[in-house]
């Protein structure tokens, strides 16, 4: 077993949902440095308030698609370890899709390309659920067909395949780890990019309506995002991981239905649902097979979704 003890860590994203509680947990379990590199379009200076006191942590504001840039911090940081959690979100299909598709790419492209030449020694690479597309059975394992149905998820699963193309041929040190629908504190809340359970919680709160697109019938399988920065960890530090795809989920449905539900029954609301038309592209169902995750990692989620969600709205209603 390897251990992220005073190991120097490049987070690409890490000012953003998951990429911020990625740093403070590398933090908490003693890493040498942990440095970010995020242009800041969905990260927030207020996500990494936390980790900006230590002084093991740097940022940079800049781009990761840009080859220069990501060899010039990997060099002077002296970085050992890549996670690659830089993306554009999945809503980012609807109006510019190239950028949406190619942002995931163009940053494997660049990571790959820097640990083929021998810059850094390991790359876990974190893709999404949304590369399966609508389950074709369920729970999905990893073995299920790819049929992205967004920009956003063609990109995710292009880049998945190029992480194991380079794996197939140079043996790269890498692990692909496939979280399912993460949830959580400091998840995007406003705009046209907002995830589902920030969103709701605002629009109760603010006295507007809550939306279910479509019939609220299509499922998802939620995971904790402290759950899932736990499970990136033990991936770095079991190397039975290497050149695997790794699913991350509860194996547990939840309709958007009984989700808004119960978000409206935290909040006490028993208004109207605005009911709107289907979402384009739109996945159906999705369920995770974690069995390869328990079997490699000894990785099961600690918080079921009731404690998870809780703990979620309280942050959002700023009890937390």
């Amino acid at each position: 077993m390897l251990s992220i003890e005073n190991k120097n860590v490049l987070v690409t994203g890490g000012a953003g949902f998951i990429g911020s509680h990625l740093c403070d947990y590398l933090l908490e379990r003693g890493a040498g440095k942990v440095v970010v590199l995020d242009n800041f379009f969905l990260g927030k200076t207020e996500n990494i308030e936390s980790a900006a006191t230590d002084e093991r942590f740097v940022v940079y504001r800049d781009d990761a698609r840009h080859y220069g840039v990501v060899r010039s911090v990997i060099e002077k940081e002296k970085i050992e370890v890549v996670y690659n959690l830089a993306t554009i979100a999945l809503n980012y299909s609807f109006f510019n899709p190239f950028d949406a598709y190619m942002v995931n790419v163009e940053i494997a492209n660049v990571l790959l390309e820097l640990i083929k030449s021998g810059a850094y020694k390991t790359l876990i690479h974190v893709s999404s659920s949304e590369a399966y597309g609508t389950a074709q059975y369920s729970p999905m394992d990893e073995n299920h067909p790819l049929n992205p149905t967004t920009p956003y998820a063609a990109g995710k699963a292009a880049a998945d395949l190029m992480v194991q193309s380079f794996y197939n041929v140079d043996q790269i040190d890498c692990t692909i780890i496939r979280p399912f629908n993460n949830y959580g504190p400091r998840q995007n809340a406003e705009g046209a990019l907002a995830a589902i359970i920030p969103l709701t919680a605002n629009r109760i709160k603010n006295g507007i309506k809550p939306v279910i697109e479509g019939d609220g019938e299509q499922t998802r399988d939620f995971i904790f995002v402290k759950d899932t920065v736990r499970a990136l960890l033990m991936a770095y530090e079991n190397e039975a991981s290497r050149g695997k795809i790794i699913n991350l989920g509860s194996g547990i449905e939840i309709s958007i239905n009984k989700l808004i539900q119960e978000i409206c029954n935290y909040f006490g609301y028993s208004g109207e649902i605005d009911r709107r038309p289907e979402r384009k592209s739109d996945v159906k169902n999705l369920c995770a097979s974690s069995n390869l995750a328990k079997e490699i990692l000894n990785f099961t989620p600690e918080y079921d979704f009731e404690s998870g969600l809780k703990m979620t709205l309280d942050w959002y209603s700023g009890l937390e």
